[in-house]
């Protein structure tokens, strides 16, 4: 993000704490030559030899798979970068499509995924895509939890950080992320996170019908 500025200023903490931190970043090139490059400059930029997990980004449509598993698609760079130890894990993002995302799944070694999962349930990730990851036992992070904050609120269709939270962290998802641009929101989810119980499934069901209002608006906010 920031033409690569996000990972310069992550860099600087790398270089002397490492250890300390599960490094993952994101290509949203689809050629292999192009995905080879900016991975190169990722690495650099990050001061490492290796990252933890390497996603392929914002997998779309039926013809942007389409894309990256042509024969010199960035699939082919994903499954290399793996091989020569770049990364350590392999994965792909979405917050388009739970049915291509699945496909994506079945069809291919991934180590991970991270797609949109929240109570309005759009694109049918929780529906289609998290059941095949799970069957493969793959990880699987959580995106989009307030749906880039279109899911918060008190009108129709909303609802609170805490809700919303908990929602995506009660699915069999490894981890959720959410953005924390100032520090009371972190020091708020570290209390949630910490205090964490999951919801029962009428508790679930309830936020899914109080969410359903907004889901065709977010699926067309995140295309």
């Amino acid at each position: 993000y920031g033409d690569g500025k996000s990972e310069t200023r992550v860099g600087k903490v790398m270089a002397t704490r490492r250890k300390e931190v599960w490094l993952a970043t994101k290509i949203p090139d689809r050629s292999y030559d192009d995905f080879m490059r900016r991975l190169e400059g990722s690495l650099k930029r990050l001061q490492v030899d290796q990252v933890d997990l390497l996603h392929i980004h914002s997998l779309g449509q039926a013809n942007d798979l389409e894309k990256v598993e042509a024969p010199d698609g960035a699939l082919k760079a994903l499954l290399h970068a793996r091989e020569q130890k770049m990364t350590r894990f392999i994965g792909m993002t979405s917050h388009t499509n739970g049915a291509v995302m699945a496909q994506a799944i079945e069809r291919h070694d991934l180590d991970c995924v991270q797609m949109a999962l929240n109570a309005s349930r759009n694109g049918r990730f929780e529906e289609l895509a998290l059941p095949a990851a799970n069957k493969k036992n793959l990880g699987v992070i959580a995106m989009k939890v307030t749906g880039q904050e279109f899911l918060l609120g008190t009108a129709a269709g909303k609802a609170n950080i805490d809700s919303l939270l908990h929602y995506s962290m009660s699915l069999p998802v490894t981890t959720a992320v959410v953005g924390m641009p100032h520090m009371e929101m972190l020091e708020h989810d570290i209390a949630v996170a910490r205090n964490f119980s999951p919801l029962k499934e009428d508790e679930m069901e309830r936020l899914r019908h109080a969410l359903a209002p907004s889901r065709e608006g977010l699926e067309h906010n995140l295309v």
